[in-house]
């Protein structure tokens, strides 16, 4: 009796150990990005990212973003199910409209083709400001705009560098080079704050606190504060921007697609830039 109730005994606590093993995979599975964003809905969105026009074709990966997702534990896993899917599709919308290879009657629509392009194609500048002394430019580089977010500036390149591991001074070029490190460049910069701007994550979460400044400037919480801290001083306080109403078009399209609305307060033609 005694051998048959502790026969009985172990396999009640194995069959526990692996209950709760599968609970801990389980919650891993749902905390991760991928039950947001599976690989159909990824697909789904960047309709015509490989397509055979697209100089990244084949270089922005499903698995690089859920990669790179998993380096920032707060992005799309903070808040309600609906604000974490409102983040993430805000977030896909922002780096569609900067690597865009849509027109107006696009295949598909001008909506159908994010993650077309991986650097900037004709670039103004090298990007230098040599008035920066913390993040020096190297002679003969470029800090024109590279990955989802178009990373561009020496003093962004620098940061985000240090932050994930590569030198961004002297091999600005990674950033084009390596799709892991592209979306982890995009990610880096959704989710840091750049005094006096709040980062992009507080905001479509819900924890933005505007200042005294930012009431002054009407900088109102919603997808158009976002577009205001990625590219505010040519987009922003200009009825009607066309570059920004992409933007917009690109977010009410991924939310439905994630079955979310998208909030108030989308565009910043009312408001200063930073």
């Amino acid at each position: 009796m005694a051998s048959s109730a502790y026969t009985f005994l172990s396999f009640v606590f194995y069959t526990i150990f692996l209950s709760f093993g599968s609970y801990k995979a389980e919650a891993r599975r749902f905390n991760d990005i991928s039950s947001l964003v599976s690989e159909g809905l990824f697909d789904s969105i960047f309709l015509h990212k490989d397509n055979n026009a697209c100089p990244a074709k084949g270089f922005y990966t499903y698995n690089s973003f859920i990669q790179a997702s998993r380096c920032f534990p707060q992005f799309g896993r903070t808040g309600s199910s609906i604000t974490r899917k409102r983040e993430v599709a805000a977030f896909l919308a922002q780096i569609s409209h900067e690597t865009t290879g849509g027109w107006a009657t696009a295949p598909d629509g001008p909506f159908a083709w994010g993650l077309c392009f991986k650097e900037e194609v004709t670039p103004q500048s090298n990007y230098c400001d040599s008035s920066n002394t913390q993040w020096p430019c190297s002679p003969g580089k470029s800090y024109k705009g590279r990955g989802p977010i178009q990373l561009s500036w020496n003093y962004n390149y620098g940061p985000a560098g240090k932050a994930l591991g590569f030198d961004g001074l002297n091999n600005p070029d990674m950033v084009s080079n390596n799709s892991l490190i592209a979306f982890k460049t995009a990610l880096w910069f959704w989710m840091t704050e750049q005094n006096p701007k709040p980062s992009c994550h507080n905001v479509m979460i819900g924890k933005y606190k505007p200042t005294a400044a930012d009431v002054i400037a009407n900088r109102t919480a919603g997808y158009g504060l976002v577009t205001n801290i990625i590219n505010g001083g040519l987009e922003c306080g200009i009825p009607n921007d066309g570059r920004a109403n992409d933007r917009i078009g690109f977010f009410q399209r991924y939310a439905t697609l994630f079955n979310v609305s998208t909030g108030s307060n989308l565009d910043c033609e009312h408001q200063k830039s930073f």
